[in-house]
């Protein structure tokens, strides 16, 4: 074992040391984008048109943003949800969870094979998908794990649409620490 008594000297040789024991990685995503919900295959265009109805059960006075979610299961079932917020923030839910929720209640044998989502503001739907936050991602996480396969994630907008091929698309460190 070497004790240096120059500081400087230390210093210099722990941060090579550090370097030497780093590796810088990437994550690259893939998925698919269209310019429109008419261009998608019919499967796909009928699953994010069913989010979008799905905007119109939204209960959000608050924020006025309406999400939709619409899933397609392994039964060939389509189920919808979207968001529900209440004046005790955050005890809504939304509508990504709502539909899952539902579909697993409902449906407990049946896997969850595609999840579409869709907003609107004012009465319009959002020319940009809306994007799933953190907590419902992990619930589809947790779907498709369970499922053993892929859940298809289609974010709907009247002039963007994006598909992608699995969570961890979306989700790329899922947790799953407790398995």
């Amino acid at each position: 074992m070497l004790i240096f008594t120059d500081k400087t000297m230390f210093h210099e040789i722990s941060r090579i040391s550090i370097r030497s024991i780093m590796t810088l990685k990437e994550i690259n995503i893939r998925y698919k984008e269209y310019g429109s919900m008419a261009e998608l295959p019919e499967d796909d265009r009928i699953l994010a048109q069913e989010a979008v109805k799905a905007t119109g059960s939204s209960y959000s006075p608050y924020s006025g943003f309406h999400v939709g979610a619409a899933l397609r299961l392994s039964n060939g079932e389509i189920v919808r949800g979207s968001n529900q917020e209440n004046i005790a923030y955050p005890s809504g839910l939304c509508a990504e969870r709502t539909a899952m929720f539902y579909a697993s209640a409902t449906y407990p044998d049946s896997d969850i094979t595609a999840i579409a989502i869709a907003a609107s503001q004012n009465g319009e739907v959002c020319r940009k998908p809306a994007t799933p936050c953190g907590a419902c991602r992990q619930v589809m996480a947790e779907y498709q794990t369970r499922a053993g396969k892929d859940m298809k994630i289609i974010l709907a907008g009247t002039e963007q649409v994006m598909v992608f091929d699995k969570v961890e698309d979306i989700l790329p460190f899922i947790f799953d620490s407790l398995k």
